[in-house]
């Protein structure tokens, strides 16, 4: 098994206390800090995301590997800006204003942060003017609005308005999702997109940024 596949492994079962020194083994032998995070991490989490959308592993599963992940990640960071690495793009990510639920959403950050994306989390009841104001002060790709409540549901359309008026809606991609959050409802809001689970959302991040 090559130190890439151990790491992969690891992060897989959620083995976090492994993943870090697995990570610095590997920078020992001299690996390359963007491989070790394509081959180790990256690829440990797609693994993860197919297997969730297959309801193969179920969210517990998500979250420790999840987590795993970001162990490593932590070890790698100095050596990624060091060497240079691009990130694939900048997401913002939040659950609409009057929602406090998290879960669903920091799932997928965790797995948009696992397809390389750089990720800034604004947290819970996120009000339209704060998603507006960080996307005019920071160069963003993709805005993921997040709702778990049929009553918060219409504020993912209140947000994408405020952006509209902001004159920044040509500027980026709008991802939707949560429990009652539909196709249609994604159609009716004018989003860019709408995914049902974690393991879709990262995915589909990485579709809107090559389109």
């Amino acid at each position: 098994m090559t130190i890439f596949e151990e790491i992969s492994s690891a992060v897989q079962r959620g083995k976090r206390k492994e993943v870090a020194p697995l990570v610095e083994q590997a920078l020992e032998q001299g690996c390359d800090p963007n491989e070790i995070l394509n081959e180790g991490l990256i690829s440990a989490m797609s693994i993860i995301g197919d297997k969730f959308s297959a309801n193969e592993i179920f969210v517990p599963e998500m979250l420790v590997a999840a987590r795993a992940m970001s162990a490593g990640t932590k070890v790698l960071k100095p050596y990624l800006s060091e060497a240079g690495a691009e990130p694939l793009g900048k997401a913002v990510i939040g659950t609409v204003q009057g929602d406090m639920h998290d879960i669903g959403k920091n799932l997928v950050r965790m797995m948009i942060e696992g397809k390389g994306f750089e990720v800034e989390d604004l947290g819970v009841d996120v009000s339209p003017e704060q998603f507006v104001d960080y996307i005019q002060n920071n160069d963003v790709d993709i805005v993921c609005l997040s709702s778990l409540l049929t009553t918060t549901m219409p504020n993912i359309g209140v947000t994408i308005k405020a952006i509209e008026e902001a004159g920044l809606r040509d500027s980026v991609k709008i991802m939707i999702g949560g429990a009652p959050v539909t196709q249609a409802f994604a159609d009716e809001v004018g989003a860019d997109a709408y995914t049902a689970d974690a393991g879709s959302a990262a995915v589909r991040a990485v579709e809107l940024v090559k389109a």
